[in-house]
């Protein structure tokens, strides 16, 4: 039976958020915003331009308020665009003539979401840039992510990008750009977008709802606002609140707690998220925050209750520092490795936390404890 197109999810969607092209405004990013108008305004708009980034600091956000404010003609310095406009609202329908959207399709066959973005799909935009060219004006389209294009699709955008047609803005999206092609990156013009202050951060958060958690999440999530949201949708706060517990248990180390740690990343992977990437994305900030308290200090703003603490005796100098960060290396690689085997996600989170315990900052006893 076929799948019902609202029941599809969006390739390009953070689970439990609203979609980047119904976000208010774009916030913390105003070089890029400046960059870009100011070449409007000049007339030096460029046919391509590479959005780059870490994750979650809104490029694709600023991907669709470009859409609009160039679909719409405004002139806003901002870029924003009257939400009421026609364009605005087509834009927000996806039922725009004038805009192409590229993310990962649907696979019927297999039910989910294809891993790629197939040449098929640069086919539907090459389509898309024939028949709209009768209708003249602008056109724009939006690539998200280009990191996911496959190399068919990558060498057939490569072909568009060196005859772009009259009146395109392709926009792409790349978490890694460094993945891409030289030569496609060598035909468009980049606008870097960087890590949100934690300010910046509580006002996004508080345009989606998120109020009481906004500080911890801006935190733990880096001034990444798509990996808050992952990490306020599967309860990413309490299971790092679990980890912190665990090792302020040190020297002893509760075994038990340590086992129900290990047991929260078993569960099969849902549209909502994977327990196990989970997991091991909290573990991997808990060591990358503990090696970064030995260089500088216990956070002054703590993810979870006494972590300020635990991390000042866990990492009280730069040896310790450099200690964990050797040991995120390693682990981040073990866990890649047992994920392409399929090792039990609870066994290996297990075997994993164990070995922490055993590393010379661990060992530290609590002040005024032997």
């Amino acid at each position: 039976m076929k799948t019902a197109v609202e029941d599809i999810p969006e390739a390009d969607r953070v689970p439990g958020a609203p979609h980047p092209r119904h976000a208010p405004r774009v916030i913390g990013q105003d070089a890029a915003i400046a960059a870009f108008t100011q070449a409007a305004r000049d007339d030096r708009l460029h046919h391509a331009w590479l959005l780059t980034g870490p994750r979650g600091t809104g490029k694709a956000t600023l991907a669709w308020a470009i859409a609009r404010w160039l679909l719409a003609d405004a002139t806003s310095p901002d870029l924003r665009t009257d939400p009421e406009a026609p364009e605005a609202r087509r834009v927000s329908a996806l039922s725009e003539p004038r805009l192409h959207l590229v993310r990962r399709p649907w696979d019927e066959k297999a039910g989910r979401l294809s891993a790629q973005i197939t040449v098929d799909e640069i086919r539907k935009l090459l389509s898309f840039f024939h028949m709209s060219a009768a209708e003249g004006g602008r056109r724009v389209a939006i690539v998200d992510a280009a990191d996911d294009m496959n190399p068919a699709a990558a060498n057939a955008l490569l072909k568009v990008l060196e005859e772009p047609p009259a009146g395109a803005v392709i926009l792409l999206i790349a978490h890694q750009p460094a993945g891409l092609l030289p030569t496609i990156r060598s035909r468009c013009r980049t606008l870097r977008l960087s890590p949100l202050n934690p300010a910046q951060m509580g006002g996004i958060l508080g345009d989606l709802g998120i109020h009481e958690d906004a500080e911890p999440l801006a935190e733990l999530s880096g001034g990444s606002v798509g990996e808050a949201l992952r990490l306020a949708g599967q309860d990413g706060l309490d299971r790092y609140q679990q980890l912190v517990d665990l090792f302020a248990t040190l020297p002893r180390f509760d075994r038990m707690a340590a086992a129900k740690f290990a047991e929260g990343a078993a569960g099969r992977a849902t549209a909502e998220g994977d327990p196990f990437d989970l997991t091991i994305t909290i573990l991997d900030r808990f060591l990358s925050r503990l090696a970064r308290a030995g260089l500088m200090g216990a956070p002054l703003i703590q993810a979870a209750r006494g972590e300020a603490a635990l991390m000042a005796r866990l990492a009280p100098d730069d040896l310790a520092a450099r200690a964990w960060a050797e040991t995120q290396a390693h682990l981040s690689a073990r866990a890649r490795t047992g994920r392409a085997v399929n090792l039990d996600p609870a066994a290996l989170v297990m075997d994993m936390v164990l070995g922490l315990a055993q590393l010379p900052p661990a060992r530290s006893a609590p002040p005024g404890k032997g």
